[in-house]
């Protein structure tokens, strides 16, 4: 007996395999890039201060619930939970990081950018903005490439769904 599944042809490996790739490279750069600014809240403060872009009013709240926001997006980037939602809280994240960077660059600021570490760090330039580029790539991949991404949480849920299981919401 045919089912409706068996008659679709099979997808194209090597866009789930990308899809997968960019959402575990995204997901365990901004879990990464959380640790540090969660543990020392003051020093990421300063670091976003430096790109003189916040009120001063926005500086610690900002500190505060960014590297959380970070976290939040890599692991659910990681274990595919939510990924679509993830995947767009990551991009937005890293539009704002581009738009800061540029920022910086064209004022002239002399800076390191608080990215994964809150002192020291890798300095504010056109290498951090391709870099920033290539996470933004990223993070968009799987928006796209990841629609049968069946390593994912998510997909793990749906398929519980479909084949009449409970599944835990």
């Amino acid at each position: 007996m045919n089912s409706p599944r068996a008659a679709q042809s099979p997808a194209p490996a090597w866009p789930t395999v990308l899809g997968l790739a960019c959402r575990l490279a995204a997901g365990a750069t901004f879990l990464y890039a959380s640790l540090d600014k969660i543990a020392d809240p003051a020093g990421f403060a300063r670091a976003i201060f430096h790109y003189r872009l916040l009120p001063t009013a926005l500086l610690h709240p900002f500190a505060l619930l960014l590297p959380w926001l970070e976290a939040v997006a890599g692991v659910a980037l990681l274990i595919g939970l939510l990924r679509r939602g993830a995947a767009l809280l990551a991009t937005a994240m890293t539009v704002m990081f581009l738009g800061a960077i540029a920022a910086a660059l064209a004022r002239g600021l002399d800076i390191t950018c608080g990215c994964f570490h809150t002192e020291g760090g890798h300095a504010v330039g056109v290498g951090l903005l391709w870099r920033d580029l290539a996470l933004l790539a990223a993070c968009v991949a799987p928006l796209w490439l990841g629609a049968r991404d069946r390593w994912a949480l998510d997909a793990l849920r749906s398929r519980g769904r479909r084949a009449g299981r409970p599944v835990i919401d």
